[in-house]
């Protein structure tokens, strides 16, 4: 694209929401330097889901043929009840959701999908000027003496000078406090702790065989808590959440490694098979306070843009945290690959006009579930359980019909799609 070969792009963040956007701002053409304050780029041991809406755009960017190598795909998302494991509701997967919103919904261990990503970034056949990284790269100055010149300013000196900063630096984002941006950072009252379970010491049990019967994306609502587990790397692992009030025992709200007992105890008396799950969690088991943005459309200051939870944290009670980061990704590429450098800040206002409010939208459903997922017994709950036994549409506030088809995208041709697959 000879428009955009001109000009840079620094993206302060290495993660999926990160690497997705420069990804798709290398194939507009543009120069793009990831800065990470990791010494080394990678994810954590955890499963992620992408709905079709995230799908559809990593497709775009010409990553089929990889996902499917390392994607496990449910059959159905189950929501079952607490005290007995019933199903309280079941929404289709599988074939059915490739078949509505050509686009599947898939699941995958967090740094399997991050390295895909980044080896499509740095891939050096790749479409576009390879992307090039800088590890132990923290930022802690953006200086805009010239406003179109912004230059990112790493702890050991170095100057990244670009035409556009991308801060895609997480729910704790040093970009957007260095641009001045207002203080929207909201403590939950919950956390989640995560932990990965051998899929052999699962199947070996009879109480918990039943995982493997058919691969589902599993919700369990109770009072005051919810569980939520699937499968990853085909039966390798059972990847698990659960989200639970934070107790002041913890401390100060930091990241804390928990117990297998702390598991058990939280769910104990709970159908005997959330137990007896958890009771099998034996290696890290990390545990986290979490935190939301109130909503709030500025992104942008001038040259210098934010990206994914540093503009719309959400709570993960929607699973759509990275996935509207991907949107994100998507709908800036689109707006930046269309300017010259003379153009960027009017690009980046379009961006944040085509985002804010979807982003929101996603938010709002992600914060209402807190109290949806969680009723205690009674009239509430049961009007709720009642209702996702007819709903096909899921869960939330939003439905599943305008979340999995995601901000309209101006690629109507779809190249990913446009390929024979061979299943």
């Amino acid at each position: 694209m000879a428009l955009g070969q001109s000009y840079e792009v620094s993206v302060v963040g290495g993660g999926l929401g990160g690497l997705t956007a420069a990804l798709a701002l290398r194939h507009k053409g543009l120069r793009v330097t990831v800065l990470e304050q990791a010494a080394e780029l990678g994810e954590v041991g955890a499963g992620i889901q992408t709905a079709p809406n995230a799908s559809r755009i990593l497709m775009r960017l010409g990553l089929r043929r990889q996902l499917e190598a390392i994607r496990t795909e449910p059959q159905d998302q189950v929501r079952r009840r607490w005290q007995d494991g019933s199903i309280i509701g079941l929404t289709p997967l599988g074939r059915h959701v490739q078949e509505k919103f050509n686009a599947p919904y898939w699941h995958y261990h967090r740094a399997d999908l991050h390295r895909t990503i980044l080896q499509a970034c740095t891939d050096p056949l790749g479409s576009g000027p390879a992307v090039r990284i800088h590890t132990g790269s923290r930022v802690v100055d953006v200086d805009r003496t010239r406003p179109d010149r912004p230059t990112a300013v790493t702890q050991d000196g170095v100057r990244h000078e670009a035409d556009v900063i991308i801060g895609a630096d997480g729910v704790h984002s040093r970009v957007r406090d260095l641009i001045g941006a207002e203080d929207t950072l909201v403590f939950s009252g919950d956390m989640a702790f995560r932990t990965l379970i051998p899929g052999d010491l699962l199947r070996s049990d009879p109480a918990t065989r039943f995982l493997f019967d058919r691969y589902q994306s599993t919700i369990w609502y109770g009072p005051g808590r919810h569980l939520v587990h699937y499968v990853i790397r085909g039966g390798e692992w059972l990847n698990i959440v659960g989200c639970v009030p934070w107790k002041a025992e913890y401390g100060e709200k930091k990241t804390f490694a928990g117990t297998t007992d702390m598991l058990v105890d939280a769910y104990a008396d709970w159908d005997d098979r959330a137990p007896a799950i958890l009771a099998k969690a034996k290696g890290d088991i990390t545990c986290f306070p979490l935190y939301h943005r109130r909503r709030d459309p500025n992104w942008v200051d001038g040259q210098v843009a934010l990206l994914g939870d540093a503009c719309h944290a959400m709570l993960p009670y929607q699973a759509q945290g990275a996935s509207q980061a991907m949107e994100d990704a998507a709908v800036l590429a689109e707006e930046l690959g269309a300017v010259t450098r003379d153009n960027i800040a009017s690009a980046l206002q379009r961006y944040v006009n085509r985002r804010s409010r979807h982003a929101g939208m996603v938010q709002q459903a992600s914060l209402r579930n807190q109290i949806f997922y969680r009723y205690a017994d009674g009239p509430e709950q049961q009007a709720r359980d009642t209702e996702l036994g007819d709903a096909f549409d899921g869960e939330s506030d939003v439905s599943y019909d305008w979340l999995w088809s995601g901000t309209p995208l101006d690629t109507a041709d779809d190249e990913s799609f446009a390929y024979r697959h061979h299943h």
